[in-house]
């Protein structure tokens, strides 16, 4: 039962959910795009002002270091999720998550492993996801799974490169240089969100049309051909609420999801050692019996 549940993709899986929880599908690595405020040129479609308000945006979050985080995600008929938590990435991405699975049938899987909400901690050296009872008598008692990052590359192809990426670059800022790419984006007034006054943008994005090659070759691999994405930042410059809908290969996903608290101090501290099974020892036991 053990090594089934890497064989069937449940252990990657849990990977997976925390990623998109966090990121969506626009999450974009440091080799795959620029650092806060030295995004590519903008497309010559785009108009200098809006793209200086959007590298305004990308700056000012990037700097802030630090954000409490609620989102609900659906993917398709596949998996929902609500998420709950808070980032940091003034260094070293650290997050503490509380992810729970509401419907689809991965939701179902889940359920009957005795697991409908999962912990997951981000700290700089490895992912760490809490299962539930049931689960955790298949890991021979032991409640939390320990992804290091430099273990991940033992995932399918150039999957375990790109999670790596991801969970090591928080920052809520790749929907910003999404937009950037795509070219398509305007100004749609402002309007309060959550007590806050703040400035919408909406853009739609083509990926076969992107002016960032890497960016484009990501989505591309991600099975993602298009999306519509809008903004809401405040008066400081801060994003405060995205909402994300990706037709993508499995079908469409899409993703709301609401930023504040910025700058917020947390801790995060790994799990007992006693309590962790490392994911490198599953997939070796996997291949031991293969």
């Amino acid at each position: 039962m053990r090594d089934r549940l890497v064989g069937r993709g449940i252990l990657p899986f849990l990977l997976a959910v925390a990623l998109t929880s966090v990121a969506g599908c626009t999450s974009a690595g440091r080799d795959a795009a620029p650092g806060p405020g030295e995004s590519d040129s903008a497309p010559p479609s785009l108009d200098s002002r809006t793209a200086a308000a959007l590298r305004a945006v990308e700056e000012a979050t990037g700097k802030a270091g630090s954000a409490r985080i609620t989102s609900t995600t659906v993917m398709g008929a596949m998996l929902s999720t609500k998420t709950e938590g808070a980032l940091d990435w003034a260094g070293d991405s650290t997050g503490t998550l509380r992810i729970t699975y509401t419907g689809g049938e991965l939701a179902e899987t889940m359920r009957k492993l005795g697991t409908t909400t999962m912990e997951a901690r981000l700290l700089p050296d490895a992912y760490y996801a809490k299962v539930g009872a049931r689960f955790a008598e298949q890991l021979g008692g032991r409640h939390w799974i320990r992804y290091d990052y430099d273990d991940l590359d033992a995932l399918p192809g150039d999957s375990g490169t790109y999670l790596k990426d991801q969970l090591r670059n928080t920052a809520p800022i790749p929907p910003l240089r999404l937009l950037l790419a795509s070219g398509d984006v305007r100004a749609a007034g402002e309007e309060e969100v959550s007590g806050v006054r703040t400035r919408h943008y909406s853009g739609t994005v083509d990926v076969a049309g992107l002016s960032d090659a890497a960016l484009k070759k990501q989505l591309t691999e991600a099975g993602v051909t298009g999306e519509t994405l809008d903004i809401w930042v405040d008066d400081r410059n801060l994003l405060v609420k995205k909402v994300e809908k990706a037709r993508m290969s499995t079908g469409l996903m899409t993703q709301i999801a609401y930023y504040g608290d910025y700058g917020v101090k947390f801790s995060v501290h790994k799990p007992p050692a006693a309590d962790t099974q490392d994911f490198e020892d599953l997939v070796k036991r996997q291949e031991g019996t293969s």
